[in-house]
This record gives C-alpha cells, structure tokens and sequence, in this order.
C-alpha cells in the first residue's frame, strides 16, 4: 500500500474520530443554555440540575474533543505538508482564527460550567452557558470555512511561484458553501444533542429515576428532537442545490448519475456498478430534477461531464449520501411521533417508545460520518477543488512504513480513548442529576 493511500486513511481515522465530539458539544451546549435559561427565568431547581448535569457530561466530551483536534490540525503539516505549503497563507489565518477567537472563548468557559456553579451568580453563569455556546458555534464556524474552501474555493490568487494568496478574506471565509455547509452541519449536532438528550432521559423516566428532573429533560429533548431534524430538511435542501451548482460531479456522485439528462431520477435505495456505468435501484423517476429547481424536466450534469480520471469513487459516495439521506428521515419520523406523545401525554407511559430512545443516541454520529464521507470523498480527486489533487498534497518525505506505524499508533491510542470515554460516560450517567 502506497503513501498516499495510507495518508489518506490515517487522515480519515483522525478526523473521523474527532468528528464525534463536536458533534455532541454543540448539541449538549445549546441543551445547556436551554436550561440554564428556564432556571434562571423560572428560578426552578429542576433545570438548575438539567444544567449542572449536562455540564459535567460536556466536560468529558470538551476534553476528548480537544485532544484528538490538536492532533487532526497538526496531520496538515506531517501528511500534507506539499498543501500547507501551497496554501498556507489562507489556510493558517483561518485555523488561527479558530483558535484564537473560537477555541480559547469555549475552553475559558466551560470551567465556570463545571465548577463555577456556587462561585459565580446566576447571571454570570448564564453568561458563561452563553458564551460556551458561542464560543463552540465560532469554532465550528472557522473549522466549516475552511472546509467549504476547499471545497468552492474563493478569495485567492495564484502567484508567480504557483503558491495560492490570500486576495480577499472576505471573499475567502464567505465562499460559495460557508453558509449552507455550516447550517446544515451545525443541525446535525444539535440533533446529536436533541437525541442524546431524549435517550438519557428516556432511560431515567422507563427506570422510575430522578422524577420530575428526568421527566422534565425528556421534555426539552423531545421538543429538540421534533424540531431540529424538521429543520435540517430546508438545509439540506440548500446544501443540495449548493452541491448541484458548484459541485456537479459529485452531485453526480451522489446519485449515481453517469449522463448529464433532463429528468434526472432520485434514487431512494440502489447500487452503482461503475465498472458497466450504470446504477440500479428504486427511484422517483424526475424526482432529483424537480428537487434542484422544482422542474421535472431541469438538467442534472452527469459523471461523464469530465474525464474518468476526475471521478471519486462513485459507489461509496453514493452509499454514504443515501445513509445519511435515510438516517435524516427516520430522526424526522421519531421526532414528530415524540412530539405527538408529548402533546398528547402519553411520552411518559410509551415504554416501547422510551425504550428505542437510548438505542437511538449512535444513530446521529452514523449520519455524521456518512455525510463527512460523502462530502469528502465525493469531492476526490481533488484537495481543493478544481485547483490541487490530493496526489500533489502529501508529505513526500514521509514514508509508507513511518504512516503504517503512526496508524496503528493512532488506532491503539483512540480506542484507549473511546473505551475511556464510554466508561466514565456511563458512571456520569449512572450518578446523574441527582449528583449535581
């Protein structure tokens, strides 16, 4: 196995990772501020120990999250340093942003979360629940930017030595995909949270624990659980015409599309065998043309739109996107049958529904990897799109045996940590609100 292949799959196992954390922090953030909102409004000890809870729950994840990202941006310049170098003077302003705006602001404050509760007063907790909000919504923010310009790059120049400068940030931080990439993400997690939320309570309320506590945090994750998802399907929605436009080739991709038509088909379930270029499968027929533009007759590009060479591998891309696409439907479904629970009072007495609740929690983080697959598999052969190839990305001084051991370094150590983090998520759990 060469280099290259081995970089790309340590960089995967990295990000994959970390990418489970962030997800749960801004879900469990805007829980937080919830709540902590309501006790300070309502002065009703129950959300006091919603918040003082969820908060020792967000220090776990915060810590986790922080140490396998410091390795994640670090990867830039070990695996692809030919990158960092090429684009450097627009990548590093904005992970430098992240830092020092983003990381730094939620990292201050998570402190006061955990610790502050008796040494602050109930405003400047507040404050802080705020500001840990913000501070992990900007930090995601910086981490989209600089996503999405890799994905539509903007704001740049080629010099004379072939490196890409920086000739508008504002250009650069706003492309063509910031906006919609960032919502649909950041939805994503609340949904995380939404889910999280409801499966922990779900399981206090079928247990007989907590009381009016764990009823009460079933109640704010249903909401969140029936509201976010509903959501999240006008912004995938735009994320989708977003990819149409300036991504053809892996909206292509994501189909299974191999000729650009009029009437092009949705594919709700199938397979691309991309060795005959042809997919199978039970699709809407039109139903991909009227979704872009609301014509059943709009033409869709297909793969055959560039050379063979330029395509990702089509299959997985197609396979992930559909996950991702199925998984947005079911958190629909169950979301708006809570709902229904909820507002008819029967979520509290619905065992079998209480039940599915915690077995539910993984189902989000699913979602999550698929679309980042999606999303950056789909975009292969190319680092930044239309503009440099992974290929031409790497660290050349970096050898196969040196990736092959620093990956199995990496395995080791994040299962350590996964098995880590699992266990003393389970005793928090198990202590619950009433150790707050």
């Amino acid at each position: 196995m060469d280099a290259l292949i081995l970089a790309r799959i340590q960089f995967a196992l990295t990000i994959g990772f970390h990418f489970l954390f962030p997800a749960m922090t801004l879900g469990t953030t805007l829980v937080i501020l919830i709540s902590e909102t309501l006790h300070l409004v309502k002065k009703d000890d129950v959300y006091r120990k919603i918040t003082d809870f969820l908060a020792r729950l967000l220090g776990l994840i915060f810590v986790i999250g922080a140490v396998s990202g410091i390795v994640m941006e670090f990867s830039f310049g070990t695996n692809w340093s030919q990158y960092s170098r090429t684009v450097g003077d627009i990548f590093g302003p904005i992970l430098a942003a992240e830092g020092v705006i983003a990381f730094f602001l939620e990292a201050a404050f998570v402190g006061v979360l955990i610790f502050g509760r008796k040494r602050v007063s109930p405003g400047v907790y507040w404050i802080a629940a705020l500001l840990v909000f913000l501070g992990g919504h900007f930090s995601a923010f910086w981490i989209i930017v600089a996503n999405s310009w890799m994905q539509t790059p903007a704001g740049y120049e080629i010099n004379a030595a072939g490196k890409v400068v920086l000739s508008s940030f504002f250009d650069a931080v706003f492309n063509p995909s910031t906006v919609a990439r960032f919502l649909h993400t950041v939805l994503a997690t609340w949904i995380t949270g939404a889910v999280m939320v409801s499966g922990i309570a779900g399981y206090y309320v079928v247990k007989g624990l907590h009381g009016e506590t764990a009823r009460t945090m079933l109640k704010l994750g249903i909401i969140l659980f029936a509201v976010t998802p509903l959501l999240q399907l006008g912004a995938a929605h735009s994320h989708a015409i977003q990819v149409i436009d300036m991504q053809p080739v892996k909206a292509a991709a994501m189909e299974g599309h191999f000729q650009t038509t009029r009437g092009a088909d949705v594919y709700v379930l199938g397979y691309v065998d991309e060795a005959n270029e042809k997919t199978y499968g039970l699709s809407i027929p039109g139903g991909l043309s009227f979704l872009y533009n609301f014509d059943f007759n709009s033409e869709i590009k297909g793969l055959r739109s560039v050379p063979k060479e330029e395509w990702p591998p089509v299959n997985l891309v197609f396979q992930s996107y559909h996950i991702m696409v199925a998984l947005g439907g079911i958190f629909i479904g169950l979301g708006l049958l809570g709902a229904w629970l909820l507002w008819t009072g029967k979520i509290y007495t619905a065992k079998w529904y209480l039940w599915l609740l915690p077995f539910l929690i993984p189902l989000p983080h699913l979602a999550h990897e698929t679309g980042w697959i999606t999303a950056e598999v789909g975009r292969q052969p190319w680092i930044i799109y239309g503009l440099m190839k992974t290929a031409a990305a790497t660290s050349v001084v970096v050898t196969a045996g040196q990736l092959i051991f620093s990956l199995v370094m990496f395995t080791l150590v994040y299962l350590l940590l996964f098995v880590m983090f699992v266990l003393l998520l389970v005793r928090i759990i198990k202590q619950g609100p009433a150790a707050s």
